[in-house]
């Protein structure tokens, strides 16, 4: 069911998640919402109501019906404006019982609340313009943050940094509009009010800064979802080890028999504020029947969509030759050929001597270890850390991590360069003037300057209840 952008009710819900803690905190929004809590609360100073009491100062009082306590509670009134959906909101906290939630929520309902949706909050903070559009879609991304970076993401992008990048290139070409309408309306006195020239210069400007926008979603997407990183290798030379000895316990099935793992295992650890995430995939071999042949398959598939590959190999068994045959079929597999591989010989407790290829192992950056043993372990975890943060842009540049907003700076910036070949093919200014309203659109759709209500459901819906 679609949200209703046209219902002001006032909406009530939880603001802390489901079950039993030690505290809760319900919230109400909307133009009843101090008349309706006030229904159900009584204040600890006798003769006050909670519609005459100072806003943004906590009371403490009892929620009660007929007459009967229910719990000692903390309410907080927020004024309109000044609140985070722009209207009136009261914040319960209660004590944490599952039965004290269902009974403040059910008291708020008999007396003229309505259950908020997904989303509903924050969609009524949009709506009365407290928050643009891709801050509302960043207050989403923060409550799901999981480590220190996409936090720090999230966080800049609610405070609206991603925001003006976007209203200031939107400024942009609204000027560039302005000058093309403007020769439009004196197209019959054959007047210029700039020269192609500059204009072209402008585009080209525009265009650059799209493209870096552009780009910053590969490493936006990887800091919001976690870096995804393959185990891979032959089989037995202890992929499933590893992946055990970095999370510090047992993810994966251990066995001395070959093709063990036969489907992809995935997990993600924070390591010093960074998501990585684990795929442990098949041994790379011929496979004897068809469900070992498949995971074989997998395991290239896991590689490709891999931000850094992680290789693994017997270091008593395998020779200089078979590792640059296998860097040189995976170059044939992967369509990214800047993709990240790091090297790493395996079970040197089993070394007698040192390998004959050694020297070319540490031409090759091969990070040695012990997986059974944990040995040296730390030293794959530093390096993709470094790895990672020298793809980190410099200082306070702007990321993109949203997949709708990647799309729409994507078609924004072909119309730009459409615009711009037309000028330089000195096309009528109707024409240009068509593709520039187009860019306007979709640069629009970003902030919410231009939106619909099938954005506005896609975006909501998938918040949770209470925010």
């Amino acid at each position: 069911m679609g949200l209703d952008y046209t219902n002001y009710d006032t909406i009530c819900a939880p603001g802390t998640p489901p079950g039993t803690g030690a505290i809760a905190l319900i919230r109400v929004s909307g133009a009843d919402a101090v008349k309706i809590t006030g229904k159900i609360f009584r204040l600890v100073k006798k003769g006050k109501s909670l519609s005459s009491i100072p806003a943004r100062i906590i009371h403490r009082g009892q929620i009660f019906h007929n007459k009967k306590p229910i719990d000692e509670v903390v309410v907080t009134v927020f004024k309109a404006p000044n609140s985070y959906t722009g209207e009136d909101i009261v914040e319960i906290s209660c004590h944490g019982s599952q039965y004290i939630q269902e009974r403040i929520m059910q008291l708020l309902s008999e007396n003229g609340a309505r259950i908020a949706r997904p989303g509903e909050f924050t969609l009524r903070a949009f709506l009365n313009g407290k928050l643009d559009l891709s801050q509302a879609e960043a207050v989403a991304d923060l409550v799901a943050s999981t480590s220190e970076n996409s936090h720090r993401l999230a966080y800049k992008q609610m405070r609206g940094h991603f925001s003006w990048r976007i209203e200031e290139l939107r400024r942009q070409l609204v000027d560039f509009a302005s000058l093309i309408e403007l020769e439009l309306d004196f197209s019959e006195e054959d007047v210029e009010f700039a020269s192609r020239e500059k204009l072209v210069k402008l585009l080209s400007k525009i265009e650059k800064e799209l493209k870096e926008l552009i780009d910053s979603f590969a490493i936006g997407n990887v800091i919001k979802k976690g870096i995804p990183i393959a185990i891979t290798g032959k089989t037995n030379v202890g992929k499933s080890t590893l992946l055990n000895a970095i999370f510090n316990e047992e993810k994966a099935i251990v066995s001395e028999t070959p093709g063990t793992t036969r489907d992809a295992i995935e997990d993600t650890i924070i390591i010093d504020g960074i998501a990585f995430r684990f795929i442990d995939t098949a041994g790379l071999r011929d496979p004897d029947d068809k469900i070992e042949s498949l995971g074989v398959e997998k395991t290239y598939q896991k590689i490709d969509q891999a931000s850094i590959i992680l290789y693994l190999f017997d270091a008593s068994e395998t020779t200089i030759n078979e590792i640059n045959e296998t860097i040189e079929e995976f170059m044939h597999v992967i369509d990214d050929k800047s993709k990240k591989m790091i090297l790493i010989a395996n079970k040197i407790d089993l070394l007698m001597e040192i390998p004959k290829n050694f020297r070319n192992l540490v031409d090759l950056e091969t990070i040695f270890v012990s997986a059974k043993r944990k040995e040296n372990i730390n030293l794959i975890t530093d390096r993709l850390q470094e790895t990672f943060r020298k793809e980190l842009p410099a200082g306070e540049d702007v990321i993109v991590s949203n997949t709708r907003h990647h799309q729409a700076l994507k078609k924004t910036l072909q119309l730009v360069k459409t615009v711009r070949k037309g000028i330089n093919k000195k096309l009528s200014g109707d024409l240009v003037s068509t593709d520039l309203r187009a860019a306007l659109y979709h640069l629009g759709t970003i902030t919410g300057e231009v939106t619909t209500e099938d954005i506005l459901d896609n975006i909501f819906s998938k918040f949770c209840i209470g925010k």
